[in-house]
This record gives C-alpha cells, sequence and structure tokens, in this order.
C-alpha cells in the first residue's frame, strides 16, 4: 500500500534496496557523529528505572504534566493486554515524531528503554535527558546510503544498541521501536524493517538464559485526530500481545549472547514474526490509500451512528466507528455512498469542521448560548490573569510556534518541537520568574519584609527555605494561571468552530453538505 512518490524525499533521489524512496534527512540527522554515538555508557538495568532514577523520576513527572497539556483529551485502553511479568517490547505506525515513543513511554505501566534516531541523543540538551533515560542511538538505513559511516561501522554500532535493548527488555523493561524506520505523512502503514524483531527474538534469548519469563511484541495503535496540531484528541491502543515462537530462539543465538557478544538471528524466524506483526499492526493504522479516504469513512461513522439515533461518545468511538466502515466498504463495497462522503467530508474539512459538527438528521449544529454563559467566569479570570500568563509562558508560546513550523524536519516533527519547548523552557523560566518575584517584593513593597525571616535569628538556613518554599508556591501559581489560559483557547476554538458552521451554514456548500449527509443518513436507515 506504500507509495513512495508521495513520501517526502531528498533532493538526492536516494533510494534502499527496495528501490523505495528515502526520507529526507534534516539538518541534525544527517550530522552522524560516530565516535561520540560510540563513547556513549551503557545502562546497568538495576532497579526500577533503566536510566538515571532521579533524572527518570523528575523527568516523568515533567513529561506527563507537559503531556495533560499537549492533548485535550487522551485516551489509553488495552493496559490489560500488557503481561505482568517479562518485558515487553511496543510497536506502532510511526506519524508524530518523538511525540510516538513519549506516549507509549508514558502510558506503559512499565519502566521503558528506547531506541532513537542516532542524533537525538546529541543534542545540546534533549540529548542531556536522553542520555538520562537510558535510550539507545540506531543509524537508520538513511544515513548510511548517503554515506554517513561505513556499513560495518552502523552494523557495529546498531548491534550494540539493539544487544542493549535486548538486555533491558529480557530484565523486564518495556521498550518501543518504530519498525517503519523513519516518522511519515501517510494514512498507512509503510514497508517495516526488521529491527524491532530481531531485538525481541534476542531478548527471548536472554531471558531464556536468564531463567526469566520470555518478553512479547505488542502492536501499538497512535491516534491523533490531527498529530500536528496543539490540544488535539489521541487515542492509545494496546492490541494483543504476540509471542516469541519457540523454534526463533537457537541454541547458536543463545551461545553467542550468552558469551557478551551479539549475532542476528535466524532470517526465517525474523521474517515470519515481521510477517505476523505487520498483519496485526496494520489495522491499527488508518489503512487507507489517503487522508481523504480516512476522513471520508470518519464521516460515515459519525452518520451511521445519527441514523440510530447516537453519536460517537468520544475519539476512540469515532476511531472505531470509521474502522467497521473501512472495513464494511472493502468487503462489500459501495461508490455511490463514499463518493458522496467524500464530497461531503471535503466540505467540512476545508472549513475546518468534521462529522462532530453535525446533529442527528445530519445538518450543521448551532451554538448552545447556554455554554457560552456557563464559560464566561472562565473568560473573565483568563482575561485577568493574562499579563502573568505571558510573562511566565510567552517565550514558550513564541519559540514553540517559531520551530514547529519553521522546522526542517517536516510537518510530523511540528509538535515535538512544541512539546519540547513547553517543558524544557518552562523549567528554565518558570524558576527564574518565581526567583525575581521573591527578590523584587521587598522592593515593591517594603513593609512585608516584616513577614519574611531575618538572618540576625533565622540564618541562612530560614532564608533559604523561605526562598525554596516561595519559589515551589509561586510555579505552582503558574502552572494554575497556564491551565486557566489553556481552558480559555479550547474554549475559543469551540467559539471559533461555532461561528464556522454558522458560516457554512450560510454558504451554497453548506447546503451541499447538508443534503449529502441527510440523504446518506436516509440510505443507511432504508
Amino acid at each position: 500500500m506504500s507509495n513512495p512518490s508521495q513520501m517526502k524525499t531528498g533532493k538526492d533521489g536516494a533510494v534502499d534496496h527496495h528501490g523505495e524512496a528515502l526520507p529526507t534527512l534534516s539538518k541534525s540527522s544527517a550530522d552522524l557523529k560516530y565516535e561520540e554515538l560510540l563513547n556513549l555508557p551503557t545502562p546497568k538495568f538495576r532497579g526500577k528505572y533503566p536510566g538515571s532514577s532521579f533524572f527518570m523520576r523528575f523527568g516523568y513527572f515533567c513529561l506527563n504534566r507537559t503531556k495533560e497539556v499537549q492533548f485535550r483529551n487522551l485516551i489509553v485502553s488495552g493496559k490489560e493486554k500488557i503481561p505482568s511479568e517479562g518485558g515487553t517490547l511496543c510497536t506502532a505506525w510511526h506519524t508524530n515524531g518523538v511525540m510516538d515513543p513519549l506516549l507509549v513511554i508514558l502510558t506503559h505501566p512499565k519502566k521503558a528503554i528506547v531506541g532513537a534516531r542516532h542524533d537525538l541523543v546529541l543534542r545540546p540538551i534533549l540529548g542531556w535527558w536522553a542520555r538520562k533515560f537510558a535510550v539507545q542511538p540506531v543509524i537508520r538505513k538513511a544515513e548510511l546510503i548517503r554515506g554517513g559511516c561505513s556499513e560495518e561501522a552502523a552494523a557495529y554500532l546498531n548491534g550494540r544498541s539493539l544487544r542493549t535493548l535486548a538486555e533491558g527488555i529480557s530484565t523486564g523493561y518495556a521498550s518501543a521501536l518504530f519498525p517503519e524506520g523513519t516518522s511519515h505523512n501517510e494514512a498507512h502503514l509503510l514497508r517495516i524493517r526488521t529491527g524491532p524483531m530481531r531485538t525481541i527474538i534476542a531478548a527471548a534469548a536472554l531471558s531464556d538464559i536468564k531463567s526469566r519469563p520470555r518478553p512479547v511484541l505488542q502492536p501499538i495503535g497512535l491516534h491523533f485526530r490531527v498529530r500536528h496540531h496543539w490540544r488535539t484528541d489521541c487515542w492509545v491502543e494496546y492490541s494483543d500481545s504476540i509471542t516469541i515462537p519457540e523454534n526463533a530462539v537457537s541454541n547458536e543465538l543463545k551461545e553467542e549472547l550468552e558469551s557478551g557478544g551479539w549475532k542476528e538471528p535466524d532470517f526465517e524466524s525474523v521474517r515470519a514474526l515481521r510477517d505476523n506483526l505487520e498483519g496485526k499492526l496494520a489495522p491499527l493504522t488508518p489503512n487507507a490509500p489517503n487522508w481523504s479516504t480516512n476522513r471520508a469513512w470518519h464521516l460515515l461513522g459519525h452518520l451511521r451512528n445519527r441514523a440510530i439515533g447516537k453519536t460517537p461518545n468520544d475519539w476512540r468511538e469515532e476511531v472505531l466507528a470509521a474502522r467497521k466502515e473501512r472495513d464494511k466498504l472493502l468487503i462489500e463495497g459501495d461508490d455511490l455512498l463514499m463518493e458522496k462522503a467524500s464530497s461531503a467530508a471535503e466540505i467540512l474539512y476545508k472549513n475546518n469542521l468534521d462529522g462532530r459538527d453535525l446533529t442527528i438528521s445530519g445538518d450543521l449544529r448551532k451554538a448552545n448560548p447556554l455554554v457560552g454563559i456557563a464559560r464566561t467566569p472562565i473568560f473573565f479570570l483568563s482575561l485577568l490573569t493574562l499579563p502573568i500568563f505571558i510573562i511566565s509562558c510567552g517565550v514558550q508560546t513564541i519559540l514553540g510556534y517559531k520551530l514547529g513550523n519553521k522546522t526542517d524536519e517536516g510537518l510530523d516533527a511540528r509538535t515535538t518541537f512544541q512539546f519540547m519547548v513547553a517543558m524544557f523552557v518552562s523549567l528554565l523560566i518558570w524558576p527564574l520568574t518565581a526567583l525575581g518575584i521573591i527578590f523584587s517584593i521587598p522592593i515593591i513593597s517594603p513593609e512585608t519584609t516584616s513577614y519574611l525571616p531575618s538572618l540576625a535569628y533565622n540564618g541562612y538556613l530560614g532564608w533559604g527555605l523561605t526562598i525554596l518554599f516561595g519559589t515551589i508556591i509561586i510555579i505552582v501559581i503558574l502552572w494554575l494561571i497556564a491551565w486557566l489560559n489553556i481552558l480559555m483557547w479550547d474554549y475559543l476554538q469551540d467559539s471559533l468552530k461555532a461561528i464556522r458552521r454558522r458560516r457554512l451554514s450560510r454558504d451554497p456548500q453548506g447546503e451541499e453538505v447538508v443534503m449529502l449527509t441527510t440523504s446518506i443518513i436516509q440510505e443507511i436507515k432504508s
């Protein structure tokens, strides 16, 4: 189903050994610092965390807080399908840059060790955190074919990384690898590579050596309403795990791994496992030839629900409804129904609307004034705190917008930059803002100094504790103000959608949408 001509290809026209176009290299990924990668320390795999216990705990806390800001609604399902014993190698399609592994790391019940593109671990700030999280560098075919290093050097480094990942998985940690080998913009799964299969088979061999439960391969569906939008909806879908066949682990593989080396698993076993994974993973994607077809399926899902007097309750139900339409149409086929749905979905899409903007009968929804009245207090509180929000979050907002829109990484990396800026810049600015407020209080309001500890009686410890707790309190206040303005942003987007619905309802295209959707509902009912 892959269409290489639609992928973002490099100007050099480089292709892999299958003749498929290789993705464009960013400036960062093209700069392959092999010696630095070779000198990276390997994790010891002791305790709950595969990397630094302190920094991973703190990092998980910060990542979870930023994740809550990134998504308006985040749904996670199927975690009960993850075996309680043994490690897990999670795999998914890859359309949203660093957001994809982050969602696996933050939703999986076990702590994770991750393999990532080589340049991630060497970036100035992000790389330092990646090393604390024990992220393992991987050289992709895209860098290798373009002469980033020799094939032997890449094989050695990748073998070491895969061995380290296998060690971690066999110890009981989770991990995530994305078999397509690149983040992309397609509406379907690209041809998958063998890295995850080789890693999980090696992990199974190491588990046998250590007399531990064998790990499993865990397919995951990552579903974003609009993956490059901030405050979008997301559903993380854990599917049924795949066990590693007994015959995939040879005695030769065990012997080589037990001696501390690396050996490639048997290719036939790797290929069989790859085909199994591809069959399980493809249905967890839109699996559509293009995004316009997927939008038509989603609209049909909405309209089929409306035909029985229902509406999907959340993004997960919308995806499942679209999946049913996809599977139904692939078996039965209905060109006329799809033609109507495609036309209506395209008009809605061009007006930044979708199936949620329709009534039970298929008309365009009207705004509910009671909702606006209920949100008025939030609106006024947001306006009152807006100056503080600009001081504490203005830099993050501007920087995230500029970096996300100007990166050479592509549209699929947009939210990666926004997420990282929101987290790392806030970690720098908020403490400085808090300290600035604390030390400016005696200047702005001298009478408040009587409430502050005196060096004569409390010493430097009292002052230090005052500054510490004052900083924490102010940061919490800044966080609450940020959330208040984020809610206001959500409500503003809802209001803009209502305006767009009203504008479209007065346009001939709006009449066309209503004619098409009501016709589809009647056809479904009949």
